[in-house]
């Protein structure tokens, strides 16, 4: 579940207070700019991520956009009650005995309250998230440091608007709309590396404090195209597609304006930038 966490939580773990130097990109088109940086969504707080080019690039943009406005903790509540939940089929019912045994040793490694019975009522897809993501929240890992998060609150101090490229209902909805046997699958993937999760994603931090975009995609596109390429297609290069879409339009508009989005997206031969390209609009790396 490592990739899915990049493509939608991307839940990514920083050490220590370190400097940190994420690739930022330009489009330009007559009077129009717009930046481009991949982010991550959880960090500690003592964290350095910020650099003269990114400052540079948030002052003279009139507005912001990131992947979801509306991921307040409420929301996302009731939108996981609606997804996730399916207390008619106990999730133990859909899985071997060596899963659950697998499940159960889970639970207890990530140090889930209530054990294997609290992902019961859930439905696969939802325990996988849960089950990569509770160890870097017991690891004291605060959402509210997300680059995202961070970006949103300098504009909205700053007095600028911030609009999402999505809905948390349409995030939410790529995976829940994922056929069961594709969400068991995933799900019995994230069993056999919970083990391993934390250290492939130091790896996959270093490489976005490095800006090293080739290793973003080999840890995580290359990854996810080569083992369910259907997937990739959806889950990635049509949302990137869009995407490079919304940016074609903002380029006929007057101003500057700050894309911030999950590294992941831009990485690889179907980035955003590569579909930029292929729309004839140049991006350049600052």
């Amino acid at each position: 579940m490592r990739r899915w966490l990049v493509l939608f939580l991307p839940l990514l773990l920083l050490s220590g207070n370190v400097l940190a130097h994420p690739a930022l990109w330009q489009a330009k088109a007559g009077n129009s700019t717009v930046y481009l940086f991949g982010t991550v969504h959880l960090l500690p707080n003592d964290t350095n991520w910020r650099f003269p080019a990114l400052d540079q690039a948030l002052t003279q943009s009139q507005s912001l956009y990131i992947e979801l406005t509306d991921d307040d903790q409420a929301s996302m509540a009731a939108l996981v009650l609606r997804y996730g939940i399916d207390s008619a089929h106990p999730l133990s019912s859909q899985l071997s005995e060596s899963d659950n045994t697998a499940l159960a040793k889970a639970a207890q490694l990530a140090g889930l309250p209530g054990g294997a019975s609290t992902l019961q009522p859930m439905k696969p897809w939802l325990a996988a998230l849960t089950l990569s993501v509770a160890p870097l929240l017991k690891a004291g890992l605060d959402p509210a440091e997300g680059v995202d998060k961070q970006l949103k609150a300098q504009m909205t101090r700053a007095g600028k608007p911030v609009l999402g490229l999505e809905t948390a209902e349409q995030q939410i909805q790529f995976l829940a709309d994922l056929p069961n046997p594709v969400q068991v699958a995933f799900l019995r993937d994230t069993l056999r590396d919970i083990d391993k999760d934390k250290d492939e994603l130091l790896t996959l931090i270093d490489a976005w404090k490095q800006g090293d975009v080739a290793a973003i995609a080999k840890l995580e596109n290359e990854e996810l195209k080569n083992q369910e390429p259907a997937l990739y297609q959806e889950l990635l290069v049509q949302r990137n597609t869009a995407w490079a879409n919304k940016i074609r339009s903002l380029l006929k508009q007057p101003g500057t304006v700050f894309i911030a989005v999950g590294a992941a997206h831009l990485a690889g031969p179907d980035s955003v930038q590569a579909q930029l390209a292929r729309l004839g609009i140049a991006v350049q790396q600052d």
